[in-house]
């Protein structure tokens, strides 16, 4: 992105016209420090932007928008910095129709709890998406129940800083049943869930939920379940002492079912 914006343009007019051409945006990987930068003496890639093309201001918003823009929909893989808008995520749905990936990481204000329940309502825009990269498991029900309904070459999930109820993992199993790769590492799901995940995503050739709490990794249950997977990997999960009590569906998804009730009546 950096070379594509900054440098191939200058070397000649030739090079600029076809750095032009949407094929050359199709996969965007926006840096999480984007614009905002601790360090004074590290220099963002959109301070870098304002001075090659003497802009006094430009702000996450804007220039996002202006490199998705030269896609002009032909963008396929997209990772959205740390900062960025509900409105950035709206544009993307209307100008991203040939999206396959997307990810939104951590500390992004998507994954924050009212502005996630715009992922729902926009999905439906992407029929082609096959992956989405997400840092929390807020409203993942709202979010997979979508997927199931508008993208049929779903294949790939990918959840960090999760929570995997019972909730969650039956409508995994039931709106993804046919699945192929499932991120859940440093999840926090019981043995019950995961074996339901197990027996009923029977298409799944990659599988990681390393690092886990509320199963211990080497549970033979698990193994056998899991014998026919791929990529099967389930190291450093464990059980802590004080998990054995805790319910995953408790208030918290109470909760989270009242502002998306809330969100959707108004």
């Amino acid at each position: 992105m950096e070379s594509l914006l900054l440098h191939v343009p200058f070397v000649c007019r030739s090079w600029y016209e076809a750095s032009l051409n949407p094929s050359c945006w199709k996969h965007l990987v926006f840096p999480q420090d984007l614009h905002t930068n601790w360090d004074v003496e590290d220099v963002t890639l959109i301070d870098k932007f304002e001075a090659y093309y003497e802009i006094r201001t430009c702000s996450e918003d804007a220039f996002i928008k202006f490199v998705v823009g030269r896609s002009h929909g032909s963008c396929t893989d997209l990772s959205l910095p740390s900062d960025c808008s509900k409105e950035v995520l709206n544009y993307i749905a209307d100008e991203c129709p040939a999206l396959i990936s997307l990810s939104l990481p951590d500390d992004h204000p998507v994954s924050s709890e009212y502005s996630l329940l715009i992922l729902p309502t926009v999905i439906g825009k992407w029929e082609h998406l096959e992956n989405l990269w997400l840092e929390s498991s807020d409203f993942l029900v709202y979010i997979i129940t979508q997927i199931a309904l508008a993208c049929s070459k779903f294949s790939g999930l990918s959840v960090s800083s999760a929570t995997i109820g019972e909730e969650q993992a039956s409508a995994i199993v039931t709106y993804l049943p046919n699945i192929k790769s499932l991120i859940l590492r440093g999840a926090r799901m019981d043995l019950k869930n995961l074996v339901i995940i197990l027996q009923g995503c029977k298409n799944l050739v990659h599988l990681d939920v390393r690092d886990c709490r509320g199963f211990i990794s080497g549970d033979e249950r698990v193994l056998e379940l899991a014998s026919n997977i791929k990529t099967f990997m389930c190291e450093g999960s464990m059980v802590d002492d004080y998990d054995d009590d805790i319910d995953f569906d408790d208030d918290y998804g109470i909760f989270h079912d009242d502002l998306v009730y809330d969100y959707i009546s108004s």
